[in-house]
């Protein structure tokens, strides 16, 4: 289908991109993609221009603009349900939704201690309280869902769930944060994606330097 664009911010440290791009490449749904990178000191003012909350990603189509991650694929998921982007057995899905939900609104603490960069140099980084419980709750959660399906996927194949979570492999990695066989297994998964390769090749070749989260 054609007229979509996402528009996102430097594939070094935007997360929130991340995850929306993720799930448009993985399930090969056609897009343009548009960069449009941090200016940090002037609080990137010039989101305002496609963004109501000056923030990114934002989902273009047509006339139509979708902002936020969770609820930009959403409307994808609407938008083309013959691709499953949920798991399709209804209990399932509501667990997918419940833990993305969770990422979407938690986890602060490792959010904000580890920052997401992908060129960043593998050294280790000793978490806050706070930070070690968000880090065991993924742990937990991912553990959970992969005992509970097989893997390699939360759901066994890859959904937005997985998406969503996606953000938080690159931190466990730089930040050496984890040494569970699960997280080295889901962690294998994630990076064995063609469209994980693509955005981390990427982030790594960006010039830009955010200095407020080169941890």
């Amino acid at each position: 289908m054609s007229g979509l664009e996402l528009i996102i911010a430097n594939k070094k440290y935007s997360s929130w991109s991340m995850r929306p791009w993720l799930v448009l490449k993985t399930f090969e749904i056609e897009f343009m993609e548009t960069l449009s990178e941090f200016d940090i000191p002037n609080n990137s003012a010039h989101f305002i221009e496609f963004s109501p909350t000056k923030k990114v990603p934002v989902l273009k189509h047509e006339d139509f603009t979708v902002w936020d991650s969770l609820a930009i694929v959403e409307y994808l998921a609407e938008l083309f349900p013959e691709k499953n982007l949920w798991p399709e057995d209804r209990e399932q899905r509501a667990h997918a939704r419940a833990i993305s939900c969770e990422m979407h609104s938690g986890f602060l603490a490792l959010r904000d201690e580890c920052p997401m960069n992908m060129a960043r140099e593998v050294s280790p980084l000793a978490l806050s309280p706070e930070g070690k419980r968000d880090l065991a709750r993924v742990e937990s959660i991912w553990a959970t869902c992969l005992d509970q399906s097989g893997g390699p996927f939360l759901f066994g194949r890859f959904t937005i769930a997985d998406a969503m979570f996606a953000p938080v492999i690159n931190r466990i990695e730089k930040y050496r944060l984890s040494s569970s066989a699960t997280v080295e297994q889901y962690t294998t998964a994630i990076k064995t994606l063609p469209a994980w390769q693509e955005w981390e090749d990427a982030g790594k070749a960006e010039p830009w330097i955010c200095e407020n989260v080169e941890v």
